[in-house]
């Protein structure tokens, strides 16, 4: 089959809105070489809008990224179009403007009697329905979804939403044009968050919950899931930088369209937050203060002796790299049969299976301190540790100086289950699993998407593949069994694909 033909670059590009969004988008066009109406019904905004526009290709210029001839004919592309201006030759709408289906629909509807009868209308929304929009317009055939990250002119992921009634060859375009656009584009299905929404709410409300159990600290869960689990940037900080009140807002959205799924519930320590109209830096204060001269916390580490020798009990699961590391530091490593333990002078170290501790310890008859799963333990800077109440100090400090001779810092958990970065990474996979069941997007798009648009280190996907599917299941149903509830409920894809790797390996 031909792949599709982009929009072609006689089409002109309509984009509504001038703020910062729509600039973005409207710089983007320009410079693939599309004339580009940036329409506003506001003068002072458009003024604003193509103000950004000639910043940034000016910037682009300074960075050697376009020459000056370039930036100067793409800037010329971009023409301030008010609400009567003439409108000639053109082949896309992408509307930008205030979250609202109302008010989307009014500016599309009115757009729509404006351009060509066969240009594409797409929306730039993050949250509101495709096919709700697309329903209320005269061609909702022609109607989908072009969501761009903010900044529209860096992030490279825009999502190619699919309405219902939406015309495959639409869609097909889209892609195309991305492409054309040196975007990365990923085709879904109009459903709650897209992708990148929808999956990324369990890398906030495990953080969340963690937080109002009291099990760790905000700078404690960053620093974990940045040093031991690979991401850019801790939960904690994101959601600051993000804000709360937009954060708090999209995990509402989302979990009222899914009818209350207690996956996606939203957090009453985000909303205490919100309330106290702290929202993070752009208030001055969030999780963190952002005030002047406000110390950032200290994350606490653990130490601990170095161990003259190390009995590894058995296969270590995704944790097996470290039997290498340790070899490599240069301890005495014992290996022998067993159920997957670590121990060091008579402590015993498991990898978290989901489960607290305190059931741990209770199900192998000894005590055990649980480690936390990492991206590459080789490469992590960080480990978490968590103990069951009333595990004496001196067994703690044995296990964190087992971590501490791999030249790791040492963080301590409450009896938290699942810890940090193994529930956390659980739960993406478990989305992104059940996003594939239902059809909203391909694992590869899932994968792209997430990486591409909020920067993880690998797709959810790929790192459940890569530490086994098996665990995440057994994970998750941990943490179902421990919670009692509905929201760790295991993906029916994840649980088939588990079973079948069970199969392949009994």
């Amino acid at each position: 089959m031909a792949e599709a033909n982009a929009l072609a670059l006689d089409r002109a590009v309509v984009v509504i809105g001038a703020g910062t969004m729509g600039a973005g988008i409207a710089e983007v066009a320009a410079v693939a070489g599309h004339r580009v109406y940036l329409c506003d019904t506001s003068e002072a905004a458009l003024d604003r809008g193509r103000a950004q526009i000639r910043a940034s290709l000016d910037r682009r210029v300074a960075k050697g990224k376009a020459s000056a001839e370039d930036a100067a004919s793409a800037f010329a592309r971009v023409i301030a179009a008010g609400p009567s201006a003439p409108l000639q030759g053109v082949g896309l709408v992408i509307e930008a403007i205030v979250e609202n289906l109302d008010v989307k629909v009014a500016a599309l509807t009115e757009m729509a009697r404006r351009v060509d009868d066969d240009a594409i209308l797409s929306t730039n929304t993050s949250s509101l329905s495709v096919t709700a929009l697309a329903a209320r317009l005269p061609a909702p055939e022609r109607v989908a979804g072009l969501h761009f990250f903010n900044p529209a002119t860096i992030l490279p992921l825009v999502e190619v939403v699919r309405g219902h009634a939406t015309d495959p060859a639409v869609v097909e375009t889209l892609v195309a044009t991305a492409r054309a656009w040196k975007k990365t584009p990923v085709v879904c299905q109009s459903t709650p968050g897209f992708i990148v929404n929808r999956v990324a709410r369990p890398f906030y409300g495990e953080a969340l919950r963690l937080l109002l159990e009291q099990q760790a600290t905000p700078e404690t869960v960053d620093a974990v899931m940045r040093e031991c689990g690979g991401f850019r940037m801790g939960p904690c900080e994101l959601m600051d930088l993000i804000g709360h009140d937009v954060n708090f807002a999209v995990t509402r959205s989302v979990w009222q369209a899914f009818f209350h799924d207690p996956r996606y519930q939203p957090s009453l320590v985000q909303q205490q937050l919100v309330d106290a109209g702290w929202l993070g830096r752009k208030s001055g204060r969030g999780f963190y203060d952002y005030r002047d001269d406000a110390p950032r916390p200290d994350v606490r580490d653990l130490q601990g002796p170095a161990p003259a020798r190390v009995r590894v009990e058995g296969g270590l699961g995704p944790a097996q790299s470290l039997v290498a590391l340790l070899e490599q530091a240069g301890l005495h490593v014992e290996k022998t049969e067993g159920a997957g333990l670590l121990r060091v002078d008579g402590v015993a170290l498991a990898l978290t299976d989901g489960r607290s501790a305190g059931a741990r310890s209770q199900a192998l008859g000894e005590p055990v301190v649980l480690f936390d799963l990492a991206l590459d333990y080789a490469a992590s800077k960080r480990i978490a540790l968590s103990a069951a109440a009333g595990t004496p100090a001196d067994v703690i400090a044995q296990a964190a100086g087992l971590f501490t001779a791999l030249g790791k810092q040492v963080s301590l958990l409450g009896d938290a289950a699942g810890l940090a970065v193994s529930r956390t990474v659980a739960m993406l996979v478990n989305e992104a699993a059940d996003a594939v069941q239902q059809g909203i997007a391909s694992e590869a798009d899932i994968d792209a998407a997430m990486t591409g648009g909020v920067n993880y280190p690998i797709g959810p996907l790929a790192w459940g593949r890569r530490v086994g599917l098996d665990y995440i299941a057994a994970v998750l149903a941990h943490l179902s069994q421990g919670y009692g509830e509905d929201r760790y409920r295991v993906s029916p894809w994840l649980q088939a694909r588990a079973r079948a790797r069970e199969v392949s390996h009994g």
